[in-house]
C-alpha cells in the first residue's frame, strides 16, 4: 500500500469545510509506519544533519525513529511552558491570534545542522517559527521535512521562499 492510502481524511474536522487527514492510520500500520520513516532516513542519509528537532505533537512520533535511523539525537519543540529548563521562545500567528514556541536554551549547539520535522505543512507558521528558534540558538536549519504537504495553504512554498530546502512525502488538494 501507498502512504497516501494509509492516510484517512476526515470531513468536517474540526469544523465544517476542513478535510483533516488523519496520520494515525498510517501509524497503525506497520509496513506504513516503516515506509515513513525509510523514506526520511533515505532523503536525509547523505545530508549531514547533527540532530532533528520534532515540533509538537507528531513530529515527536516521526522525528525521535528518523533520529534513530541517522544516528543523531532528537530535541523537542514545544508550546509555551512546557520543557521544564531555560528556554528560547518564537511568537508566531495564528489564524486568530498568536502562539509561542520553545526549545530548550542547550539543546542544540552552535553551528550544528538540524532537520525540523512534523507531520503536515499547511500554512507554514509554525514550522517558520521553529526555523526562526533554530537559528535564535546559533544552530543552521538543514530543512524541514512533513508526511503531508497541503500546497493550497501554501506553507511548504514559504518554506522555500525563505531559503530553506521542504521535503514531504505526499500531497493533499485542498483544505
Amino acid at each position: 500500500m501507498s502512504i497516501k492510502s494509509l492516510i484517512r481524511t476526515i470531513p468536517g474536522y474540526p469544523k465544517k469545510g476542513i478535510m483533516f487527514r488523519d496520520i494515525t492510520t498510517l501509524f497503525e500500520d506497520p509496513e506504513g509506519l516503516r515506509d515513513v520513516i525509510d523514506s526520511f532516513a533515505a532523503e536525509f542519509q547523505d545530508q549531514k544533519i547533527d540532530m532533528i528537532a520534532g515540533i509538537e505533537a507528531r513530529g515527536f512520533v516521526i522525528g525521535p525513529a528518523v533520529a534513530l535511523a541517522l544516528g543523531v539525537g532528537f530535541v523537542t519543540i514545544r508550546k509555551k511552558g512546557k520543557l521544564p529548563g531555560e528556554t528560547i521562545g518564537v511568537e508566531y500567528d495564528l489564524e486568530y491570534g498568536s502562539d509561542v514556541i520553545e526549545i530548550h536554551k542547550d539543546a542544540v549547539k552552535p553551528g550544528s545542522r538540524v532537520l525540523i520535522m512534523d507531520d503536515l505543512i499547511a500554512t507554514g507558521g509554525t514550522a517558520l517559527a521553529a526555523i526562526e528558534l533554530i537559528e535564535k540558538v546559533g544552530a543552521e536549519v538543514a530543512g524541514c521535512a512533513f508526511i503531508i504537504d497541503l500546497p493550497d495553504l501554501g506553507g511548504a512554498q514559504k518554506i522555500r521562499d525563505r531559503g530553506v530546502d521542504e521535503f514531504h512525502l505526499v500531497e493533499f488538494e485542498g483544505d
